[in-house]
């Protein structure tokens, strides 16, 4: 997992064989996402706000399992 500098989401990981984005949110809450390009996973860490980048480019566009 790579900690994240952001106040939404605490760490991130990614399994480029699955395709799946892992994420624990500051909430507390763990999240795996399906299908995400590995692009959007580097472009999540490489973000200036990890928190909207994850609002505009993943939450509503990949599935999980909330």
């Amino acid at each position: 997992m790579v900690a994240l500098n952001s106040s939404a989401i605490k760490s991130a990981d990614y399994d480029p064989a699955t395709r799946n984005l892992y994420l624990s949110f500051t909430s507390g809450g763990n999240y795996t996402y399906y299908d995400v390009p590995e692009w959007k996973y580097l472009a999540l860490l490489s973000a200036s706000s990890a928190g909207q980048y994850f609002n505009e480019n993943i939450r509503d566009q990949h599935s999980s399992n909330r």
